[in-house]
């Protein structure tokens, strides 16, 4: 039974934290145990599998192709991005690009891991995902300074317009089709509802109970007919 070791520069231990608590509790259920250790710059989650070794690599490739699509993908697109938009509609921006592209690059990701036995999450997107970061600079060459918040809602009713998928939002608290919640948004260094109702690829939303203002005034802009108010 081999033992999965997954690394990050302490920098971006938010990340490792992100992964371990989105795999511990299938690790325990499992009969499995891991722990966190810290070094001098960098931080490693390590998993001793339990009953069924493949279903929790299957789980841990897709938390760190999630990682890297969100959390990585973010931080290239947020310190490139030249649109004049508010902060707040700039990570709008962001959420909904990672979103359009989202499975097709978890299924790139996962296609260029290497195995679990001792992986350096920064190593992996330094020098086997060149070609992802090169479509992600694509991307933003289509974004001219100019970009409004005009344009923003007219990008967002797009991607709006073409998703089937359907969350709920109770609270502060966003949940997928299966009543799982979302939390995206850590990755991105700011949890919120707006930002992992954008990142979700949500065509539906359903406000299970009353929401914040603010939320059910974005609802209405961003959502339309398509935020359900109960």
């Amino acid at each position: 039974m081999e033992e999965i070791t997954v690394s990050e520069g302490s920098e971006r231990s938010s990340f490792i934290t992100y992964l371990y608590n989105g795999v511990m509790s299938e690790t325990l259920r499992l009969g499995g145990r891991g722990e966190l250790m810290f070094t001098e710059g960098r931080v490693a989650m390590r998993l001793t599998p339990g009953r069924d070794e493949e279903r929790l690599t299957f789980l841990v490739r897709e938390k760190l192709a999630e990682v890297v699509a969100v959390g990585y993908k973010y931080s290239f697109l947020s310190s490139r991005l030249a649109a004049c938009l508010s902060r707040r509609e700039k990570k709008l921006l962001l959420a909904a690009l990672i979103a359009a592209d989202y499975e097709g690059d978890v299924a790139f990701i996962k296609g260029e891991m290497p195995p679990l036995n001792h992986l350096c999450i920064d190593g992996f997107y330094n020098f086997r995902l060149k070609s992802l970061r090169e479509k992600w600079r694509r991307i933003l060459e289509y974004i001219p300074t100019a970009f409004s918040s005009e344009d923003l809602q007219r990008f967002c009713d797009f991607l709006v317009g073409e998703s089937k998928h359907k969350i709920y939002v109770k609270g502060n608290a966003v949940f997928g089709e299966n009543l799982t919640p979302l939390k995206r948004s850590r990755l991105t260094g700011e949890e919120d509802v707006e930002t992992e109702i954008m990142l979700s690829d949500a065509g539906f939303v359903y406000c299970l109970g009353e929401v914040e203002e603010s939320v059910g005034k974005f609802l209405q802009k961003y959502y339309a007919e398509r935020a359900i108010f109960s």
